[in-house]
């Protein structure tokens, strides 16, 4: 990002002709030159990040927008686009244009890619079987970005579709983020847990990693799961970030496909 992109509270990046918007007159030299609306999309996830409009609120109206950093309508249209298409606020026909939440029925199946056969999609009853703090193992820590030792809350689920056991979960949170999640927590809450991490602790997942493969249950797999040492799962090893691709969570789920299967789609 171009060092002219100031902090969202100071959104005057330099100075400015008419027809040029923000800071134009300085892109030309530059070697890492991006599309005015970009850098007005990077702005408006500033403002995300910081927490000046918070989950589920109304920003600024595109006028509003556009008046703040001296730029066309058109020019903050195109960033909305994109932040709407990376889930990152939420467009409502007559009333405005909304920072996402995890709270929204529509969100709450974005992470969870188990549909069922048959039936329509709804989200698991969860039990958990456990959390603790420990020190973070050096894999763990990698892909967390912390440090190997540091701490972490590791938390195991079991997840149920119509009282059937179908998805058996680790993870590991950064335990500097987390600070006071406890099994007693956990199980008090109703909604999705990332509804919970949001609410609670601050932390937005706007998007993940994942890498898939089969593999079979062992024994206590297979107990927790109710299916036979040797039954075919799907391994999901997801890592979800925050706002300035930060790694929050790393999570390992096996996935009971009997009656449901992965579904993505692609575009």
């Amino acid at each position: 990002m171009n060092s002219i992109i100031p902090t969202a509270n100071n959104p005057t990046i330099a100075p400015t002709t008419p027809g040029t918007g923000v800071g134009a007159s300085s892109l030309s030299a530059s070697p890492t030159f991006s599309p005015l609306y970009q850098q007005i999309k990077a702005l408006i996830t500033q403002s995300l990040q910081s927490g000046e409009w918070k989950p589920g609120e109304l920003i600024p109206s595109e006028m509003e927008l556009a008046s703040r950093f001296k730029v066309s309508q058109g020019t903050v249209r195109k960033a909305i686009d994109e932040l709407s298409a990376e889930n990152l606020v939420v467009r409502r026909q007559g009333k405005g244009t909304f920072v996402a939440t995890h709270h929204e029925a529509r969100s709450q199946f974005r992470f969870l890619r188990l549909a069922p056969d048959e039936g329509v999609p709804h989200y698991p009853e969860n039990r958990i079987i456990e959390v603790k703090r420990m020190r973070a193992p050096a894999e763990v820590a990698r892909l967390l970005d912390i440090k190997s030792g540091d701490s972490v809350v590791f938390i195991r689920r079991v997840q149920s579709f119509s009282g059937v056991p179908t998805i058996l979960d680790d993870l590991w949170l950064p335990g500097a983020i987390f600070k006071g999640l406890t099994a007693e927590r956990l199980n008090e809450y109703k909604g999705p847990m990332y509804g919970l991490f949001e609410t609670e602790f601050g932390t937005h997942m706007i998007r993940a990693s994942e890498q898939i493969r089969a593999v079979c249950a062992d024994e206590a797999v297979a107990t927790l799961l109710h299916v036979d040492v040797g039954m075919p799962l799907l391994n999901v090893e997801r890592v979800s970030f925050t706002y300035g691709d930060k790694p929050v969570e790393l999570r390992r789920g096996l996935y009971l496909t009997v009656n449901h299967h992965y579904r993505n789609e692609l575009s």
